[in-house]
């Protein structure tokens, strides 16, 4: 069986926070397979970050083990730093120095130089459509253009691992697609393991396998379209006119409905979800806002899996209530 290219086992890491300590990572393992495009989905405080620089070697967990290739990347940072390539959420590039010369700065970092440097500097230029502005200063450009700069920079000495954290950030919606496509090329090119930090579940849906990271616990492990259907194949999601849990009772007690709550929506997952439509606006005319028939989305998921517990009730994986805005806030 093939090497994962990460492994992380059972990793707890806590910061000190003048004199008391919160945990940012909570016993997480997860396993990310060599070639493939890993996401790590959380909102802000979730651990995202925190396991981003244990993986690039730059803080070690307080407890537990994180491999990359095989190698420990406590014991072994850095064989692990040849491995990596990293573009954080602010590209790492000399505004005053054009492209090329952010590049030859960084392959140098690398032990590379001379004709082999130069080689790999314009296939990378190529790769990423930037030849023609290979002699422009970094402060020049567009946002797009630094990004895919400070891609090329991360991949100049050939990394077999590429973490992105939050890599779209500030991009708009046409920049953010030309990066994904240029990383796409990439990955098909040369195989490059990728992973990904991200809030925006549209990037998520490109992985083939997503973390759904929750303070600092992952929640839910698997290929987006797996987890969708965990919600069920196809369901009727109800905007309730007023308090969710409050016609989810009155559903259940009337009509001996289950259903479940999703944020800020309830869901009825079953086979004859859509056909129930005109019995309950007939039933709960009054209380119900808005109902439709559509398969579940990864944002559901997310919902689902990470909201807190309301009115201090116990709450499983499969009832977790949340709200858009105290997710995301």
């Amino acid at each position: 069986m093939p090497e994962p290219a990460v492994e992380v086992n059972s990793v707890t890491h806590r910061y000190d926070r003048g004199g008391s300590e919160r945990a940012a990572l909570c016993d997480l393992s997860l396993a990310v397979e060599a070639g493939e495009t890993f996401a790590l989905l959380g909102p802000n405080g979730s651990g995202k970050t925190t396991l981003f620089r244990i993986l690039a070697t730059l803080l070690r967990p307080t407890r537990g083990a994180v491999q990359v290739f095989g190698r420990d990347v406590a014991a072994a940072s850095q064989a692990v730093r040849q491995a990596l390539g990293v573009a954080f959420q602010q590209p790492a590039l000399d505004e005053a120095l054009t492209v090329a010369e952010n590049l030859r700065c960084h392959g140098a970092f690398f032990g590379m130089h001379g004709e082999a440097l130069e080689a790999r500097l314009g296939d990378l230029l190529e790769l990423f459509e930037l030849a023609g502005r290979r002699d422009d200063r970094v402060d020049t450009l567009s946002g797009g253009l630094r990004r895919r700069a400070d891609l090329a920079r991360a991949l100049l000495h050939r990394p077999r691992l590429l973490l992105l954290d939050e890599p779209t950030a500030g991009l708009d919606p046409a920049a953010r697609r030309a990066f994904w496509r240029h990383l796409a090329r990439l990955q098909a090119r040369q195989g490059t393991t990728l992973l990904v930090a991200t809030h925006l579940m549209s990037e998520a849906e490109r992985a083939d396998r997503v973390a759904i990271l929750h303070e600092g616990e992952c929640v839910a492990c698997g290929a987006p379209g797996a987890l969708k259907r965990e919600l069920g194949e196809r369901a009727l999601w109800i905007t309730p006119a007023g308090a969710p849990d409050a016609l989810r009772e009155r559903l259940r007690a009337q009509m001996g409905i289950p259903a479940q709550r999703v944020g800020d929506f309830l869901q009825i997952a079953r086979a004859d979800a859509p056909a129930l439509l005109s019995r309950l606006y007939d039933a709960f005319p009054d209380q119900i806002e808005r109902a439709t028939g559509r398969r579940p989305t990864l944002e559901d998921v997310f919902l689902a899996r990470t909201a807190p517990p309301q009115d201090g009730q116990p709450q499983t994986a499969d009832d977790r209530l949340s709200t858009r805005e105290a997710v995301f806030q």
